[in-house]
């Protein structure tokens, strides 16, 4: 178990609060994955409590923190609040009123979208770090460092509550910092 690099001083206490809430589901969604499920670990208020905190920390210098649908808004709002800044939710597909932009990317059976409005949030100029759940293949990060850095926008780093190391999505993600809280 590693925790990636640049984590608080806490970085271990976080890593084995989600270790303890972690569910894992076998078999989901289809024979010979093993899901491993966060919720619990939101729905925990000590778990979401270090979490929150973890992630604040490493964001600490942000203009804006970027919530990637869904989890990632649970988290983001959180850590905003925390740091006292806002949240941007970078949502799915169709998902908002336009105008949008917009950031397609590849996944393992086909395409999804990115989507932030194109009005009335400016992105140009600030220093975001994005947050997400989970950190698998890349894809969903890559595409919404391309997504903001488009829109003018300086990403300083991507955290997420767990890594799955076997998948290589950080190497995908270079240069981008990335931080992990719990990687398996």
């Amino acid at each position: 178990m590693s925790t990636g690099a640049g984590l608080p001083a806490t970085s271990s206490g976080v890593s084995q609060v989600i270790a303890s809430l972690l569910r894992e589901v076998p078999d989901f969604p289809e024979p010979g994955i093993q899901f491993k499920d966060l919720t619990p670990v939101l729905a925990d208020p000590r778990g979401l409590a270090d979490v929150s905190a973890a992630i604040a920390e490493i964001a600490r210098g942000a203009d804006l923190v970027a919530g990637v649908d869904a989890r990632g808004f649970l988290l983001g709002g959180a850590v905003a609040l925390e740091l006292g800044i806002g949240v941007l939710a970078v949502r799915k597909g169709g998902k908002l009123p336009p105008p949008v932009l917009s950031q397609s990317y590849s996944l393992e059976y086909g395409t999804a979208t990115l989507e932030v409005p194109a009005e009335g949030i400016e992105l140009a100029g600030r220093s975001i770090v994005v947050i997400d759940d989970v950190l698998a293949t890349g894809g969903t990060l890559a595409a919404t460092n391309q997504l903001l850095t488009a829109a003018g926008a300086q990403v300083t780093g991507a955290v997420v509550m767990l890594e799955l190391a076997a998948l290589g999505g950080r190497s995908f993600l270079e240069p981008l910092s990335v931080t992990s809280l719990y990687t398996v």
